[in-house]
C-alpha cells in the first residue's frame, strides 16, 4: 500500500511540475516605501493630523511662553523679592514646567497613536491598489520588500501610484 501511495504521489508531482513549466507565470515588483511616501492619500492623512493636533500644539506653545515669562521674571526680580514671594514664584514655575512636560508627553503619545492609525489605513489602501493593479494586469505574483533587483519591465510601482492618484481624485 505504501508503494502505491508513493507511486501516486510521484505521478502527481510530475504532473504538477509539467503543468507549472508549461504555464507562464507573470511576476511583478512594487516599491511599497515609494508608494507610502508619494501616495496622495499620505498627504491627505498628514494634513488631517496637522489640523487635528494644531489646537493642542498652540496650547503647548502658549504654556511654554507663560513658563518662560515667569522664569524671566523670577531671574530678573528674584533678588529684590521677599523670600516667601520668591518661593511662591519658584513653586509656580515648577508646577508650570511639570504641567508642560505632562502636556508634551500626552501630545506625543496621542500624536504617535493617531499617526499609527493613519499609517495603518494608508497601508490598507496601498495594498488594495496593488492587488487591483495586479489583478487588472494579470500578475500571478507581486513582490515588495526584500527584493535585491527588479528589472524596470516588472516594476509596477508607477502603475500603482497612478491608481492611488486616481482613487484620491475620485474621493475613494
Amino acid at each position: 500500500m505504501n508503494r502505491i501511495a508513493l507511486a501516486l504521489v510521484s505521478v502527481l508531482a510530475l504532473f504538477f511540475a509539467a503543468t507549472a513549466q508549461s504555464a507562464e507565470i507573470k511576476i511583478a515588483f512594487v516599491n511599497s516605501s515609494t508608494l507610502l511616501e508619494q501616495a496622495p492619500q499620505a498627504d491627505i492623512a498628514k494634513k488631517k493630523l496637522e489640523k487635528e493636533f494644531a489646537p493642542r500644539e498652540k496650547e503647548i506653545r502658549d504654556a511654554q511662553q507663560t513658563a518662560q515669562a515667569l522664569e524671566t521674571k523670577l531671574n530678573r526680580d528674584g533678588v529684590t523679592m521677599s523670600d516667601s514671594d520668591r518661593s511662591k514664584q519658584e513653586q509656580e514655575l515648577n508646577r508650570q514646567l511639570r504641567d508642560l512636560q505632562r502636556m508634551q508627553s500626552n501630545f506625543r503619545d496621542d500624536l504617535n497613536l493617531r499617526k499609527n492609525e493613519e499609517l495603518g489605513k494608508l497601508q490598507r489602501v496601498v495594498l488594495a491598489a496593488i492587488k487591483d493593479v495586479a489583478k487588472t494586469k494579470g500578475y500571478d505574483l507581486v513582490l515588495a520588500e526584500g527584493v535585491v533587483y527588479a528589472a524596470p519591465q516588472v516594476d509596477i510601482t508607477s502603475d500603482v501610484l497612478a491608481k492611488l492618484k486616481q482613487d484620491a481624485s475620485a474621493g475613494k
